[in-house]
């Protein structure tokens, strides 16, 4: 078995070193831009190299170094016999519901305008936050999703959850499928996306489903950045229907320097690092996940073509 493992960037050698301990009998390598092709049969990736499949024809598994797998669907020269397996959490579950519980109660505590009084030397006192009167809508049970989704019930705050296909989580009132994403968003406050970013996923942020959230809704989005409509959001903003939003993912990453979103005073912006993949977790899973290929066995976290994740 030969891995190859890109991009070829500062981690790699750690990466190579672990990748080649975890699964002692595969040659490893590293993604030479300049190079040619080293035969892989296996390839983890992150940001895959545009001509992955052109120069490594060979391959028969690709594992994503995150949960999200547009990227690597949007390869070309690609068998559609390749197996795509993304990593199911690998550390960041607990991550991102971490960044949406922080994000959340900056809003729903209202400690912008708390840093806005200390700057003023203001002793502001705040009415106590109602929970009842902050309900959260997940975008997207998967694991992630689901995981957010827990975390922020068991704080108290109403949570409701929105999938394609019918979910059951405790503590969540769960919608699903097109018909019912009018109703999930029209009991929502606080909408938090941590959809995978497919064909009919794409735009999905935009003028007409965030404007049937709450009034002084605000968003979270913790996926990709092409499912937001950025001018819609900043019209929403700016005319006051919607009070906030905080954006770990954009079209352009990194995010260009005169971008608007940079200096609105109703957007808080972070360098798409809501939840790092945590290298130790992810060798595990990917080891034991090849062992379990080499035994004829499935394996979880699987991608469905069709469905895009």
């Amino acid at each position: 078995m030969h891995i190859l493992y890109a991009p070829n960037d500062a981690g790699a050698p750690e990466w190579l070193a672990a990748l080649t301990a975890a699964v002692p009998d595969a040659t490893v390598s590293v993604w030479d831009p300049e190079g040619s092709t080293v035969g892989a049969d296996v390839a983890v990736v992150w940001g895959p190299p545009k001509n992955l499949f052109t120069r490594e024809p060979g391959l028969k598994v690709v594992f994503t170094r995150g949960a999200g797998v547009d990227s690597v669907l949007a390869l070309p020269d690609q068998s559609p016999s390749v197996r795509i397996i993304r990593l199911e959490d690998a550390g960041m579950g607990v991550q991102m519901a971490e960044y949406v519980v922080h994000e959340l109660v900056h809003a729903s505590r209202a400690f912008g305008k708390l840093a806005v009084a200390q700057a003023e030397r203001e002793w502001l006192n705040l009415p106590a936050t109602e929970r009842r009167d902050w309900p959260v809508g997940v975008l997207g049970l998967g694991q992630l999703g689901t995981r957010v989704a827990q975390v922020v019930a068991s704080l108290g705050y109403p949570v409701a959850g929105w999938s394609r296909s019918p979910r059951q989580v405790d503590g969540v009132e769960c919608f699903a499928g097109q018909a019912s994403l009018n109703a999930f968003l029209a009991r929502t406050r606080v909408l938090v996306n941590v959809l995978p970013l497919t064909s009919e996923t794409e735009d999905i942020l935009c003028r007409d489903t965030l404007s049937r959230l709450w009034p002084d809704a605000y968003l979270i989005n913790v996926a990709r950045g092409h499912h937001l409509v950025e001018q819609d959001l900043l019209d929403l903003l700016d005319a006051g229907y919607l009070a906030g939003a905080s954006l770990d993912a954009f079209r352009t990453e990194p995010l260009p320097v005169d971008h608007p979103f940079w200096t609105h005073p109703k957007i808080r912006v972070t360098p798409h690092n809501a939840a790092m993949t945590l290298r130790d977790e992810s060798i595990v899973q990917i080891a034991d996940k090849l062992a379990a290929l080499a035994r004829g066995e499935t394996v979880g976290g699987t991608v469905d073509r069709k469905r895009g994740y």
